[in-house]
Parts: C-alpha cells; structure tokens; sequence
C-alpha cells in the first residue's frame, strides 16, 4: 500500500490556523496580505487580530518594505501574495531591504510552478526559486506536505533571517506522521533504496513516491528524498546518496534551470560526478491546465521520473 494519501484539509487551511496559532502565541508576529485573503484562508485574522494582521492591498513590494521596517523593529512578519508575485514582483525589496540589511522576514508564495493550473502563465511562478537562490543569505522551502508545513512555519517563526515558503494553495497530500521531525536544511530520506536516488521537492516528492513503488515492480529500488530545503541544501545527504546508489536524479515543480536540479548537480560536479538527471519543467512559460495536464506537457510527471531512471542506471 502506497504510503501517500489524501488529508482532509488543504494546505492553505493549515497555513492559516498554523499563522494564528503562531500568533496569538507571540505578539511579535505579524502578518501582511496583499488583498488575497480569500484565497489564501486568513481573512479571518484582520477582524480576530487587528493589531497583527494587516492587508496592504495589491502593493506586493511595498508590501515586503513594510515587513523590512517592522522586522528593525523587532517584529517578526509574514507575507504572502501567489508565488509569481512574491518573488518576481518582490526581487529587488527582498535583496536590499530584506537580505542586504539583514533583516528576519518570511515571504510566503502560494501555488508554486503548475499548481497556479487555471490562472495560467503569468500567474505560474517556474522561476521563483532560480531568483532568490542567488541572493545571499536566504533560505528557499519547497514544501507541500501538511505535516511539514506546520512545522517549517514554526521553524520560520523561531530562526531569525530571510526566508522564502512555496506551497500549492489546494493540496491535501500527505506521506508523513505526525512524529515526523523535520530541520530547515536538512533532507529527509522518506523510502530507502540502493539502484538509485530521486532527491525531489514539494509536488514531486509523492510523484517520486509512487514511481519508486512502481519502479520496484520492475527491481529497481530508488531512494527517495524529499529535499524540502532547496537553500541551504543538504550537500552531505547529497554526497552520501551519491556514493551509496551510484546515480541521482532530482524532481521538481519548477524551471530546470536555477533550482533544486541545479543545486544538486553544482554539488556532484564539484565533488565527483555521478549519473544524473533532472526532472523538471523544460525552459519555457507556464500555461492554462489542470495540474495532471502540466504534468505530463511539462514532463514533470511520475511517468517522467521512472523514465529518468532508467535512463541514469544505464550509466551506471
């Protein structure tokens, strides 16, 4: 029986009652909207928490100013607008207002990568993590699992420094206990295996799951990792799955270029090459689909990853 399952409350539900419980937990916390409450599940919080909670109004980088400047005064702000906005639009108030002045700010992007499905391209961030994987400092989380997000947030909450979330709105899967203990750049091996290791993130972590399940049928045995911290990455979990299964793809729901593909291939180039391959949206714009369409058109399926592997195991 396959490990992955369907929750009962999606992702954006949990981010807001994990939000308000932070809190109501801590004064300190403070949460900024750019008018997508709805969307995101927290309207509630401006009517509960009117001293905390603030909606700025299509304004998204402003809106990352203001976080700056509450963050100098000891605040500890979260913002969230959809993943395309809160990267592309925020780029420049994040690098010299958050990063370069050393600020403690969370930026919460939702529906990454395809999961924006029906809002179409320009509203698909495939690019989010390339941008702010350059900027020093930061910390990127791909994240799509409850469990973990609940956690991360809390996590985000207690350590100081710029940090960027990313998780699909709607999702509701889930591939872990409650027991589960997670640590910001620190993978998780979430299946053992010794032909070969799939290092994915967010959406494409039950992706691999599955093709893993379904590779085992045919003898091979992947390891899958779930690399929820894309920046700082895990590079000795990198290198010891590298020297332990002899191949290594990576999964992601994002541009192959500039992110958890990238990071982990800088990492085996510098340290010993081993087969590789990336599994993740080929150089191109985003479009209007349902997210099993995407997947297939951009090749970021579960199908895609099996093939992935056969193919590095024939270089092996």
């Amino acid at each position: 029986m396959s490990r992955v399952k369907t929750g009962d409350k999606e992702l954006r539900k949990v981010f807001a009652e994990t939000l308000e419980e932070l809190m109501r937990g801590n004064r300190d916390i403070i949460y900024l909207e750019a008018d997508l409450a709805g969307a995101i599940g927290t309207a509630g919080l401006f009517s509960s928490m009117p001293e905390q909670a603030f909606d700025v109004g299509i304004m998204e980088a402003n809106m990352v100013g203001i976080g700056a400047g509450m963050s100098v005064k000891g605040k500890i702000p979260f913002m969230h607008s959809f993943g395309t906005f809160m990267s592309r639009r925020c780029a420049d108030q994040t690098f010299l207002s958050g990063c370069y002045n050393h600020a403690n700010i969370k930026l919460v992007g939702s529906d990454p990568g395809i999961t924006a499905e029906t809002n179409g391209g320009t509203h698909m961030p495939l690019e989010d993590m390339g941008i702010y994987r350059s900027f020093p400092g930061i910390t990127i989380l791909d994240v799509a699992e409850p469990c973990l997000l609940r956690k991360m947030l809390r996590s985000m909450a207690e350590e100081y420094g710029v940090m960027y979330i990313r998780f699909p709105r709607k999702g509701k899967t889930c591939y872990y206990e409650e027991t589960q203990t997670f640590s910001i750049g620190k993978g998780v091996v979430v299946r053992d295996g010794a032909d070969v290791t799939v290092i994915a993130s967010g959406i494409e972590v039950p992706e691999a799951i599955r093709a893993a399940e379904e590779l085992a049928e045919e003898g091979i045995q992947a390891r899958v990792v779930d690399m929820f911290t894309v920046k700082p990455l895990d590079e000795e979990l990198v290198l010891a799955c590298a020297r332990e299964t002899g191949a290594v793809v990576t999964a992601e729901n994002h541009n192959q270029i500039g992110g958890l593909g990238s990071a982990v291939a800088e990492v085996l180039a510098e340290n010993g090459a081993v087969p590789f391959k990336r599994v993740g949206v080929p150089d191109c714009f985003g479009e209007v689909g349902s997210l099993s369409f995407l997947s297939e058109k951009f090749g970021i399926s579960g199908e895609a990853i099996k093939e992935a592997v056969r193919e590095v195991l024939k270089k092996k």
